[in-house]
């Protein structure tokens, strides 16, 4: 029996579909050719088979840094993370300009070495508007977007209060994506991997949640995102019923389980998604900090911090008097 890993159909037309040329001939840090950021994040997800990705989710292009220098093969831009890092909570008042601007923030600090999916949610306004996010993601350098059905304003899918459009609603913002996404892959100005996510698991019934992401795949979605099942066997049912990839969210403190890479896999998701870890962590190591400056030890602080020199060499100075060398 051949064991080779079997593409899905979503994944195999990733060569055929043209980028921008200012992303089809951009040189990367070792000086090599790139591809598009959504054709090297099909690649990846057809090239890795059955395998669930891991994709620790960053804030700002700080930390999306960290998760490509630890070596993740892609990574997330979290709504709720961008919010904190902005100072507000994930309730729907970012705008479409905030969001690009952190986008094109972190697309730039990667520079290609690993795939960014941008959270749009609910895509800040009608289809017309859910259109112009699309292209705008395309145009910052995102391999993929994530967009919701949730009503405005839209929250953190683990959090109280939230509502979502009716189904038809949803389903005219998931086409109108995947006409935006068509009508730039024949115009030949690049592609976008589209996740359609739906919060009905919580407003409605698990059966209306994967009837939601049935739809979004029968539109053209190339991957779904059920919010917040509630236990193993509803995951089970979600990946059994729903065709096409699809990711779980493992946020801690949250509805979902936690589940080990392995076990994620057997059921059958491709992306495990960590929205918070990076971000609970560094809050839970700066306020350790600020409590022992407050508390007047600051030789305390030193076993919190990385040598100096590691600072440098994260936020980029052994680069940057690398390629200074080259202009003396």
């Amino acid at each position: 029996q051949d064991s080779k890993p079997q593409r899905h159909p979503l994944f195999t037309n990733m060569a055929e579909v043209p980028e921008p040329p200012s992303k089809r001939h951009r040189p990367d840090v070792d000086g090599a050719a790139t591809v598009g950021p959504a054709a090297r994040l099909r690649r990846l997800l057809a090239e890795t088979g059955g395998r669930t990705l891991s994709m620790p989710c960053c804030g700002d292009a700080l930390t999306a840094k960290l998760v490509q220098d630890a070596g993740f093969e892609l990574t997330f831009l979290s709504g709720f993370a961008v919010s904190a890092y902005r100072g507000y909570p994930d309730a729907g008042l970012l705008s479409y300009g905030e969001v690009l601007d952190q986008a094109t923030q972190v697309c730039e600090a990667l520079r290609g070495r690993i795939p960014l999916i941008c959270d749009i949610d609910t895509g800040y306004g009608n289809a017309m508007n859910v259109k112009r996010t699309i292209r705008g993601l395309v145009q910052a350098g995102c391999a993929g977007g994530f967009l919701e059905d949730q009503e405005n304003p839209k929250r953190c899918g683990h959090t109280r209060g939230k509502t979502v459009v009716a189904r038809s609603v949803a389903e005219t913002r998931v086409r109108a994506a995947v006409d935006a996404r068509n009508e730039l892959r024949a115009a030949g100005m690049g592609d976008l991997f589209i996740i359609a996510r739906t919060d009905a698991r919580a407003t409605d019934s698990l059966e209306e949640a994967i009837e939601r992401c049935k739809s979004f795949m029968e539109i053209g979605a190339d991957m779904t995102f059920l919010e917040a099942p509630r236990d193993v066997a509803e995951m089970r049912r979600y990946c059994a019923e729903v065709s096409g990839p699809k990711l779980a969210n493992m946020l801690e403190g949250g509805l979902t389980p936690i589940l080990p890479l392995h076990e994620l896999e057997a059921i059958g998701y491709k992306i495990a998604a960590y929205p918070l870890t990076l971000l609970s962590a560094g809050i839970k190591a700066q306020q350790e900090a600020l409590r022992r400056l407050k508390a007047g030890n600051p030789e305390s602080v030193q076993e919190l911090l990385v040598p100096f020199s590691e600072t440098k060499r994260v936020v980029g100075f052994e680069d940057y008097y690398e390629e200074e060398e080259r202009y003396k």
